[in-house]
């Protein structure tokens, strides 16, 4: 089981960015899917999961209308579409799945994780 994230970088505070999660070693189907990010001093913090077993999804409250997690099976990938990006977005964001699961949120229930994609917002 692989996760690669991409498609992090440097943008400008209410730019847009596509965070890309391509899956190997397994097909994502029933796999629920988590962005997760971590800014430096801070805890690590569930900003978007997808459920593995319906439609259901999460945004925490500080991406709220602003972020979009999005499957393509077809590609194996999971995608978080940032709009509105705001300088306090700046953080290295981590996809992660775990099997059957709902669209709950804590790190601690995923079993996989990707090696991390920096996002810094320049204000």
């Amino acid at each position: 089981v692989q996760l690669v994230e991409s498609g992090g970088g440097l943008v400008q505070a209410g730019g847009s960015l596509r965070l890309s999660c391509a899956a190997s070693g397994f097909t994502l189907d029933n796999y629920a899917i988590g962005w997760f990010r971590q800014a430096p001093g801070k805890e690590r913090e569930g900003v978007s999961c997808s459920s593995g077993t319906d439609s259901s999804t999460y945004y925490s409250d500080s991406v709220k209308g602003r972020f979009t997690i999005s499957r393509d099976n077809s590609k194996n990938t999971v995608y978080l579409y940032m709009n509105s990006l705001k300088p306090e977005d700046t953080a290295v964001y981590y996809c992660a799945c775990r099997l059957f699961g709902s669209s709950s949120c804590h790190g601690y229930e995923y079993d996989y994780w990707g090696q991390g994609t920096q996002v810094t917002v320049s204000s």
